[in-house]
């Protein structure tokens, strides 16, 4: 479904020079999983997530989805995907109603479709009650449930989303992790990027964990922890990266 092959993104920075945000990233996903991509802020999550769904071509790699290569096929890729990004803006004079529909009309779906979509997402991310404001009179979940929803309103098989519960309440936070494991139990495949790590360790059938741009591990939350003799993920986590300092510790 996803099969990502030695990745790099490199950049310039003045006062850095060239650095590379991602690195020989590699990893594969199947059809109907859970995949996590944890890792602190910087460690390179966005990037990579950002080149899978074409909005970023890579230096060098390559990466094919649902079959359609990122720099053959972009077009068919995207309409594969519903992609979350903490960046993306809404439009913000558009109240959700307009916004999922609006997007539905990008898609070039029929009238009657969105029409029924739209209210299925609506129900499902619990928006009716603000379904008519306009956007930015919205909450910060309120504002996230809206980015979600003009993401399903094409019903994509794979869902990539960058960081979906940062910053948001309790509430707000069940009712997206909620729509995961929905998405999950209709047959979608899903990946995600955090840095809580119980929440990955709750939702996610494997995980890779990033540091500096580089993979360092993937696997099954279990077996990493048979691996590591750790109790959960946060600990391995800390493991892996300690394992690579002191590797890059002994070549300096």
């Amino acid at each position: 479904m996803i099969n990502v092959k030695n990745v790099s993104k490199k950049f310039y920075d003045k006062k850095l020079g060239e650095f590379y945000a991602v690195k020989n990233a590699s990893f594969e996903v199947k059809k109907g999983e859970i995949f996590g991509l944890l890792g602190p802020n910087g460690a390179g999550k966005t990037t990579l997530l950002r080149i899978i769904s074409t909005i970023m071509e890579p230096t060098n790699g390559e990466a094919v989805i649902n079959g359609f290569d990122i720099i053959k096929n972009p077009e068919e890729v995207k309409k594969s995907i519903g992609f979350l990004s903490g960046n993306t803006k809404l439009y913000k004079k558009l109240t959700p109603v307009e916004t999922i529909k609006f997007f539905g009309g990008l898609y070039d779906l029929d009238k009657d479709i969105i029409k029924k979509r739209t209210k299925e997402i609506l129900d499902i991310l619990d928006m009716n009650d603000f379904k008519d404001r306009i956007v930015e009179k919205l909450s910060t979940g309120q504002t996230q449930k809206s980015s979600i929803a003009r993401c399903m309103i094409h019903n994509p098989e794979i869902y990539i989303l960058d960081e979906p519960t940062l910053g948001l309440d309790i509430l707000t936070s069940r009712t997206i992790i909620e729509f995961i494991k929905r998405k999950k139990e209709e047959g979608k495949t899903i990946i995600f990027s955090t840095h809580y790590m119980e929440e990955a360790e709750m939702l996610c059938d494997r995980i890779a964990l990033i540091h500096k741009g580089k993979i360092v591990e993937t696997g099954k939350v279990e077996n990493l922890k048979k691996k590591t003799g750790k109790d959960n993920i946060r600990d391995i986590f800390l493991e892996y990266i300690d394992r690579e300092e002191n590797i890059k510790d002994e070549f300096e």
